[in-house]
């Protein structure tokens, strides 16, 4: 399917539509966002023809073929490809020499993401790692989600720690105890409350936490 048309702002161009770049592309187009998808596989350029705003089938290690295409007229782009290490390579590179602004990029490895950052990557994914880092986090039940950003910095759910009960965050003093930040409170039965000193804590309450990963992560352990 032929592109038309000048993309705007929020468009993403998503190299690779196996189950990563399509997961990603699936989720952009859900939320919004324009969606230029590209894959060198005709049958599975054909199956993402009716979800994304445009699908072609091409030879994303080449700039030329990019350029024709018009991803140089966006500045965000997804590299999805894992299975073909030179291909996911030449890719950015390719990108990188038409001057995108932001790269995202799958990688397999740390030595595969080494090659892709210097290549002219700018963002470096690691799904599986990221995946197992979290299943190992809420395999224990210590924590019921988590999320870990690129900064050592982390957002928790966890459950309130008995200490806590029946008192309010100023008087339990977490913050000064543990170097977290309760950013809310979860009762069942009732409304997500934003947390405050005077919010007061009871047993089996759900608290979301964030600070640096290690002390939340020494903080979910205390529950």
């Amino acid at each position: 399917m032929a592109r038309s048309g000048s993309p705007n702002g929020d468009s993403v161009v998503v190299i690779g539509l196996g189950r990563f770049g399509g997961a990603v592309a699936e989720s952009l187009a859900r939320v919004g966002h324009e969606v230029l998808g590209i894959d060198q596989d005709a049958t599975l350029v054909q199956s993402w023809a009716d979800r994304l705003t445009h699908v072609v089938q091409a030879d994303s290690t080449s700039s030329d073929t990019l350029r024709r295409l018009g991803v140089h007229e966006f500045e965000r782009a997804v590299v999805g490809i894992g299975s073909d290490l030179e291909a996911s390579v030449l890719t950015v590179l390719a990108l990188s020499e038409l001057g995108t602004r932001d790269i995202w990029a799958k990688a397999l490895s740390s030595k595969h993401g080494r090659i892709l950052e210097r290549t002219g990557a700018h963002h470096v994914i690691y799904p599986e790692a990221a995946m197992g880092e979290r299943v190992a986090h809420l395999v224990t039940g210590k924590m019921i989600d988590f999320i870990e950003f690129d900064d050592g910095f982390a957002i928790v759910k966890t459950r309130a720690p008995r200490e806590a009960a029946g008192k309010t965050l100023a008087e339990c003093a977490l913050r000064s105890k543990y170097g977290v930040t309760i950013v809310g409170v979860k009762r069942a039965r009732t409304d997500f409350t934003h947390a405050t000193p005077a919010t007061k804590i009871e047993q089996g309450d759900l608290l979301i936490v964030s600070g640096p990963t290690k002390l939340v992560e020494a903080f979910a352990a205390i529950t």
